[in-house]
C-alpha cells in the first residue's frame, strides 16, 4: 500500500515558439529546492482550480506570457517530502504578453527539444521529454 501522503496536481507548459524551440526557465535561489535546474513554466494548482486556468495563471506569474494550449505533452508522477505530485504538461504556443521572469527564476532560454536532454532539467520532466522526442522522431 502507498503511503498516505496527499496528492497534489501540478501543470507545466511546453511552450513552442515559431522556430519550434521551447521555453525553459532556470530556478533561482529564491526556491526551496531544485535551484539551478531548468524547467518548463508552471506550478502547482490551487485546490479546485481548472488545469488550463491554473496554467494560464502560472504562465502570467512566471513569465508574463499568454498562451494557447494545443494538446497534451505528457504526464508523470513524483514524490515530494509532503505530497505525491501528479504533473500534467500541455503543449502551447505564445499568444501575447512580454517575457519577464518572476523571482522564482533567474534565466530563460528557447531551446530545441533535442538539446534539453543535455541540460540540467527537473527530474519529473525527463519522462515527458523522452515521450516528446519519441513522438517527434515518428513524425
Amino acid at each position: 500500500m502507498r503511503d498516505s501522503k496527499p496528492i497534489r496536481m501540478a501543470v507545466k507548459a511546453v511552450l513552442f515558439d515559431a522556430a519550434q524551440q521551447c521555453l525553459v526557465l532556470r530556478r533561482s535561489p529564491a526556491n526551496r529546492g531544485f535551484v539551478g535546474c531548468w524547467g518548463w513554466p508552471g506550478g502547482k494548482l490551487e485546490p479546485g482550480e481548472d488545469f488550463t486556468d491554473g496554467l494560464r495563471r502560472e504562465l502570467r506569474e512566471e513569465t508574463g506570457l499568454e498562451a494557447e494550449f494545443t494538446g497534451l505533452a505528457g504526464a508523470s508522477e513524483f514524490e515530494m517530502p509532503a505530497a505525491r505530485i501528479i504533473l500534467v504538461c500541455l503543449r502551447a504556443r505564445p499568444t501575447g504578453g512580454g517575457l519577464r521572469l518572476s523571482a522564482e527564476h533567474d534565466a530563460f532560454d528557447w531551446v530545441p527539444l533535442e538539446e534539453l536532454a543535455h541540460w540540467n532539467i527537473l527530474e519529473p520532466m525527463k519522462p515527458i521529454l523522452k515521450t516528446l522526442l519519441e513522438k517527434k522522431e515518428l513524425s
